[in-house]
């Protein structure tokens, strides 16, 4: 076989390793995404708790549970303590985040 066609395997190889890894830190980590808002509705919260935590460190994690108003897949995100207690399923608003990251949710009044 000759050599030049296993060098240009080689080289796409790790172009779409390259690729892959990009394509994986921006899309499913969240890594240098735009900060986006979207309108929601909140359908379900959760505390979870921490093992291990210790003394002086948050013992809980917070979790709110949310879909698009506008339809489309159902999302979560760790907010803090504040947000998890001020919102209710089925409250709507406006969420703010950025790849994976909460980030604000402004609740829209009747």
């Amino acid at each position: 076989m000759p050599l030049w066609i296993v060098l240009a395997v080689a080289i796409l190889f790790v172009i779409s390793i390259f690729y892959f890894i990009r394509f994986y830190r921006r899309h499913v980590q969240g890594e240098n995404a735009p900060e986006q808002k979207i309108d929601v509705e909140v359908l379900d919260k959760q505390s979870v708790a921490i093992i291990g935590a210790q003394p002086g460190e948050d013992n809980e994690e917070y979790w709110i549970y949310v879909q698009p108003a506008k339809g489309g897949p159902k999302r979560e995100f760790m907010a803090g303590i504040h947000y998890y207690h001020a919102l209710n399923p089925g409250d709507r608003g406006t969420m703010t985040y950025k790849g994976l990251s909460f980030i604000h949710f402004a609740l829209e009044r009747d």
